[in-house]
């Protein structure tokens, strides 16, 4: 088995095997896959009869990230057995974002036979039900709702407020927005960084938005690009909110754009899955404040010599 580097190009040719994925962690969505693409890391991956096996390579001074995840089939799961052959004939000692679904599915006392368990905390998802946050009904979400109407009661004149669809005409736009949100906080400070990596991430699939097959809204407050966000489909149930980004100092532009998101973006999906915190405490006390319904765990399978 040889792999190769993935690209976004690659989508059509791959979509295929994510028909009927059932993994709730946002890292197996195929566009997501495919735009953390970066100097530091890449994104690899080889067929292997009805499969893709996809692997994170990174450079040398990050050679301790690399990574395979769980191989994608829309017909079967891997055995623990069938990781390990993989892992030993590609050269990597451990698989990354593995799901509770798939312990749970093949028992601990198996997996532990050949890879030590490792949970790892800042890798875990955050999961909302799409209804909870197009409504935002209830005590618990009050001052969401006082934030909004501040913001409405502020922006909401004639023409002071407009969503539209993101498109290619428009990308330009969304990038010169994003590089101002990243101006405020220092995305560039360290190249090869969370959030440097984030941005690069951020703007390959704005320039890939069609290709990609994933919906994406902006809005303009008087005309001029003050947020976006992007989504993928992860599974029958499920989309992912990938980047979602709105500046900081409008007060209540963000929770009123979050509720539009969820409105307009996963009108099909029971579930909202807005990923990790990254470890990131102020992310993880924003997130929470939205009542994730569950959180999915992520777990770090490491060959044992």
């Amino acid at each position: 088995m040889n792999l190769k580097h993935l690209k976004t190009e690659d989508y059509p040719n791959l979509k295929h095997f994510f028909i009927g994925q059932t993994y709730n962690l946002c890292v197996y969505s195929l566009p997501s896959i495919l735009v953390w693409n970066s100097q530091v890391y890449q994104p690899c991956g080889v067929i292997q009869d009805d499969s893709l096996i996809v692997a994170a390579e990174f450079e040398a001074t990050h050679a301790d990230k690399r990574h395979l995840i769980l191989p994608v089939s829309p017909n079967r799961a891997f055995s623990p057995e069938e990781l390990y052959e993989i892992a030993e004939k590609l050269g990597f000692d451990k698989y990354w974002f593995v799901p509770d679904e798939y312990i749970e599915s093949f028992g601990k006392t198996r997996i532990e036979s050949l890879f030590e368990i490792r949970e790892d905390e800042k890798f875990q998802d955050y999961v909302y039900l799409r209804e909870d946050l197009a409504e935002l009904k209830g005590n618990r979400y009050s001052k969401k709702r006082n934030l909004i109407s501040q913001f409405k009661k502020a922006y909401d004149k004639e023409g002071g407020i407009a969503v539209e669809k993101i498109t290619n005409a428009v990308v330009p736009e969304c990038i010169a927005f994003l590089e101002k949100w990243c101006k405020e906080r220092d995305c560039d400070k360290e190249p090869g960084g969370d959030l440097s990596c984030e941005k690069r991430a951020a703007i390959n699939m704005l320039e890939n938005i069609e290709l990609l097959e994933v919906p994406g809204i902006l809005l303009r407050l008087d005309g001029i690009v003050s947020a976006f966000g992007i989504a993928s489909h992860l599974n029958k149930d499920m989309g992912v909110l990938h980047f979602e980004k709105a500046f900081a100092n409008i007060k209540g532009l963000y929770q009123y754009f979050d509720q539009l998101c969820a409105k307009l973006l996963f009108s099909d999906k029971k579930y909202i899955n807005k990923e990790s915190d990254m470890g990131m405490p102020s992310l993880a006390q924003a997130k929470d404040s939205y009542h994730p319904v569950m959180k999915v765990r992520a777990y770090e399978l490491k060959v044992r010599s």
